[in-house]
């Protein structure tokens, strides 16, 4: 999305749709979400692989939603609160984000709280956002970056069906450390397909 066309293409009223999964919902955020927020991007493994450092405190926190809130207000991102189907305390984000219109083309991103590794929910909130993404947004491709050593993220992604296509060096500056991206993309057929 470019330009003007961003808020006049996905006229979807004040709040992200809530989106429902294989037993995961991906909902808005909310002020009540702050402390939840702040437990998972607070945490430096968590973080360890992000182009951003750790939440040192609950305002950062709280810029993180406003930030949030400005974002699809602008229709530059949707950003989710990922929710377990039986409990509404938020344990993850999953996001859509740098929108191109004309090349039909975005990015997805996600974050999971350390205490929910290993069952299978970022897989499940990533594809609930790729449905939406193809099906609801006209995306052809969507694109994400991975650390290279970040083994999970890489898995996850592959599992859904993105291929790796090239490795961006010395792409981010986080904590004084440089840290090289992988690039991945997938792309509707392939979507379709699977």
């Amino acid at each position: 999305m470019a330009g003007n066309e961003s808020a006049a293409e996905f006229a979807w009223g004040e709040t992200l749709p809530t989106l429902h999964g294989d037993g995961v919902a991906l909902r808005a955020l909310a002020a009540s979400d702050v402390p939840a927020l702040f437990a998972i991007f607070g945490n430096p493994e968590v973080m360890r692989y992000w182009s951003r450092a750790p939440f040192a405190s609950l305002e950062d926190a709280r810029d993180f939603l406003s930030e949030i809130h400005q974002g699809f207000a602008t229709r530059r991102l949707f950003q989710w609160g990922i929710t377990l189907a039986s409990e509404p305390t938020v344990v993850g984000t999953c996001t859509l984000f740098h929108f191109e219109r004309t090349h039909r083309r975005c990015e997805v991103g996600f974050a999971l709280g350390r205490s929910s590794w290993g069952r299978g929910i970022a897989s499940r909130a990533v594809s609930t956002a790729l449905r939406f993404a193809f099906d609801e947004l006209g995306v052809h491709r969507v694109e994400a970056d991975a650390d290279p050593r970040n083994e999970r993220s890489l898995r996850l992604l592959e599992k859904l069906g993105f291929q790796r296509e090239g490795l961006l060096r010395e792409r981010y500056h986080v904590n004084g450390e440089i840290q090289d991206a992988v690039l991945l993309g997938l792309l509707r057929p392939a979507w379709n397909a699977a």
